[in-house]
């Protein structure tokens, strides 16, 4: 027994030498580098970025009320489209007391005056038929009484408005009715019936009662690095790809580009504006992400090298051109003068013809 196991015990060391001897062997003998070699070939070149954005509404607009109440009505929810002029919400005016009593006092002041030159000009209206007074005296007695009752009215007028934001003479065109400025789809009603709303002035935007755009006039909103946006110009196309619509491929034409850049995350940013072009509008909704691919330079049917044999130092470009193919590959290192890459092709323009075979990545 112990014999056999002093025979395998050998044989394992026998083998493990012997392992190591080819082993060390084969590494001690030069390698055979095998290539892989390309040739310059004819194609176009593209250079483009992507720009991510949404899609927007042309004129957006907030409609905020003219004066300040509480929702009683609302007529139109999201989705719904309107014409400018139609009644989108109606608001009960919930008075402020010091106007109320500052229109009170008025009318009250109106009706003194006016009993006051209703007494007058009939005094005066009796003795004018007697003959007493000349006719100027009984017109002026007239005119002072008729001046009166107009004030009465105003004055009642103005304190209705105060008190119910309706006046006798324009009832339709009341501050209390809130109406659509402009044709087009409700976006957003952001109130309910029974919330309090201001009216804009100098201290707030005011309550926003309903969002209405038209949606027949869509832009393309996104941002540019500076590094680029030297390369792009009014007019330039644009192909818009919208997440939610993976098979619409709108176009698009830039038409604003900020003057002003705009600190994003450490990034100086520019804000684009493309006008849209569609064939369905009804499938899309503002908010939508979309992409927009622009062509910032084009070189057509120019000598091209995969970047991948380009070798880069500073400015310079070089690759290896074969010299001679036996008894082994020679190369021979050749700087040229490179153009516009796509990041996978590079334009050769000058230093390399079409007949030059290149050396490619070295496979060891």
């Amino acid at each position: 027994m112990k014999k056999v196991f002093r025979i395998l015990l050998w044989t394992i060391v026998g083998l493990l030498f012997v392992s190591t001897f080819v082993y060390l062997y084969l590494n001690s003998q030069d390698k055979k580098d095998s290539y892989q070699t390309v040739k310059p070939s004819t194609a176009t070149i593209e250079r483009s970025t992507v720009l991510t954005g949404k899609i927007e509404p042309r004129d957006e607009i907030d409609i905020k009320p003219q004066i300040s109440g509480i929702i009683t009505e609302i007529e139109v929810e999201a989705g719904d489209r309107v014409n400018a002029g139609d009644v989108i919400a109606r608001i009960k005016v919930i008075p402020e007391a010091s106007q109320l009593s500052s229109a009170q006092s008025r009318v009250n002041l109106a009706e003194i005056e006016l009993r006051d030159a209703k007494v007058k000009y009939d005094r005066d209206a009796d003795l004018y038929a007697k003959k007493v007074i000349s006719r100027e005296e009984y017109e002026t007695s007239e005119k002072t009484y008729n001046r009166a009752k107009e004030e009465l009215e105003s004055a009642e007028d103005a304190f209705r408005i105060v008190r119910e934001g309706v006046s006798r003479y324009n009832a339709k065109e009341s501050n209390t009715l809130v109406r659509a400025t402009i044709t087009g789809l409700v976006l957003d009603v952001p109130v309910k019936v029974g919330s309090s709303v201001i009216q804009a002035n100098t201290f707030n935007d005011g309550t926003t009662i309903a969002t209405i755009a038209d949606m027949n006039s869509l832009i393309f909103k996104g941002k540019v690095d500076e590094t680029e946006v030297g390369l792009l110009h009014v007019g330039m196309p644009m192909e818009i790809t919208i997440g939610a619509l993976p098979e619409s491929k709108p176009t698009a034409i830039i038409e604003y580009i900020a003057p002003k850049g705009t600190d994003t995350s450490g990034a100086n940013t520019f804000e684009i504006k493309a006008a849209l072009t569609l064939d369905n509008v009804d499938a899309v909704r503002a908010g939508y992400s979309a992409n927009a691919s622009v062509t910032l330079a084009k070189a057509e049917n120019v000598l091209t090298v995969p970047e991948g044999v380009v070798e880069f130092s500073g400015d310079s470009t070089y690759v290896y051109v074969m010299t001679d193919s036996l008894p082994e590959p020679k190369f021979e290192r050749r700087a040229f003068t490179g153009g516009m890459s796509d990041g996978i092709r590079l334009e050769v323009k000058s230093g390399i013809d079409s007949t030059v075979v290149l050396r490619g990545d070295k496979i060891q």
